[in-house]
C-alpha cells in the first residue's frame, strides 16, 4: 500500500497547512486499520482507539494537534473526525465518536477487531509550538472537547515549555461531560481545570453556569492577560460568538486565539459543500482558523 506523502507549508497563523491538490490526491490513498479497543464514555459516545495494520506504516504516519482523518468503514461509508489523541504515538489514533448517523450507528454497535480504512491527516493544527512560553487557555463546550484533546496532550508532554494552563468545559448535563476519568491526571500536571454544566442534577456539585462566565473571571485575575495568553476554543457557534467578543474587548491579539470549526465538516472534500463559508471550506481551509479569520466568516459563528 502506498504511503500518503505531505507537502505541508507554514499557514499564515502558524500552525501547519497542506495545499489543496495535496489534500485531494491524499484521497486517493489509505491505511489499513483495526479497531483495538472502544470504550464508552457517555450514552451516547465512545472512545476508539485504532492502530494502523502495517508496523512500517505506524513507524511513518504522523500528525499535528488539531488535524482530523477520514475513516471508512467499507459497504457502510465514511466520514471525518478529529484526531483525540497524543502526536507523539505515530500509528495509534483515538477518536471520540457520537451515534448519530448510518456510520456511527454502525461503529457503535462493533467490537474490537473489526478492520477499518483510514486516510490523512488533513487540515490545519494548533501552532502549539508558538505558544510555548506563554500562558494557554483551552474552553471547551460539549463535544468541544473531543479536537482540544491534542493540543492538550502535547502541553502536557512539554509542560514546563508553557506557563499557566487552563482548561475550561461545560456541558449541558453532568451526564454529558467527556472524559472524566481523566481529570484528576490532567490536575497533576499543574492544570487549572474548571468544569461547569447547564443543569444540574443530584449527582453534581461543582459549577453551574456559562464557561464564559468562568473566561471572564480568568481575564479579570490576569492583568497581563492580552500580552501573556493564547486561547484555543471549541464548541457551539454561539458559544463561540461570546468568546469571541470577551477576548476582543480584553484585547487579546487576533493572532493569539485559535478555534476550531470541524463540526460543520462531512465529506472532508470540499464536495458537498455543507462546510463551506462564503468560499471558505472548513475541510480543505480548516478545521483550525484564528481568531482574525473567524471575524472575516461572518457565517462561522
Amino acid at each position: 500500500m502506498t504511503r500518503l506523502k505531505f507537502n505541508n507549508a507554514l499557514d499564515r497563523s502558524g500552525g501547519w497547512a497542506q495545499t489543496k491538490d495535496q489534500i485531494i490526491k491524499n484521497f486517493e490513498y489509505s491505511y489499513d486499520a483495526e479497531i483495538t479497543n472502544l470504550y464508552p464514555l457517555t450514552t451516547h459516545e465512545k472512545l476508539y482507539q485504532i492502530q494502523l495494520l502495517d508496523p512500517e506504516q505506524r513507524r511513518r504516519f504522523s500528525f499535528r494537534p488539531g488535524q482530523f482523518i477520514m475513516l471508512e468503514v467499507p459497504g457502510v461509508g465514511e466520514a471525518p473526525f478529529s484526531i483525540s489523541s497524543s502526536s507523539l504515538r505515530r500509528g495509534y489514533l483515538e477518536l471520540c465518536i457520537r451515534a448519530v448517523g448510518n456510520l456511527t450507528r454502525f461503529l457503535d454497535r462493533m467490537a474490537r477487531g473489526v478492520q477499518v480504512g483510514i486516510s490523512g491527516p488533513f487540515g490545519t493544527s494548533f501552532p502549539v509550538e508558538k505558544m510555548e512560553g506563554h500562558n494557554v487557555i483551552l474552553l471547551a463546550g460539549g463535544l468541544g472537547i473531543v479536537p482540544l484533546r491534542a493540543p492538550l496532550f502535547s502541553v502536557l508532554e512539554n509542560r514546563s515549555r508553557y506557563g499557566a494552563i487552563d482548561i475550561i468545559y461545560g456541558a449541558k448535563k453532568p451526564a454529558e461531560l467527556l472524559f472524566t476519568y481523566q481529570y484528576a491526571m490532567w490536575r497533576q500536571f499543574d492544570i487549572n481545570l474548571q468544569i461547569t454544566v447547564d443543569e444540574a442534577d443530584d449527582s453534581w456539585s461543582g459549577p453551574v453556569g456559562l464557561v464564559t462566565e468562568i473566561l471572564r473571571r480568568r481575564i479579570n485575575a490576569s492583568p497581563d492577560f492580552a500580552e501573556s495568553t493564547y486561547v484555543i476554543a471549541c464548541g457551539p457557534p454561539i458559544m463561540f460568538k461570546s468568546v469571541c467578543e470577551i477576548v476582543m474587548a480584553a484585547g487579546l491579539p487576533m493572532n493569539r486565539m485559535f478555534v476550531s470549526l470541524e463540526r460543520r465538516m462531512h465529506c472532508g472534500r470540499g464536495k458537498c459543500c455543507r462546510c463551506n463559508i462564503g468560499s471558505t471550506y472548513t475541510c480543505l481551509d480548516g478545521p483550525v482558523f484564528d481568531y482574525w479569520t473567524v471575524l472575516n466568516l461572518k457565517e462561522a459563528i
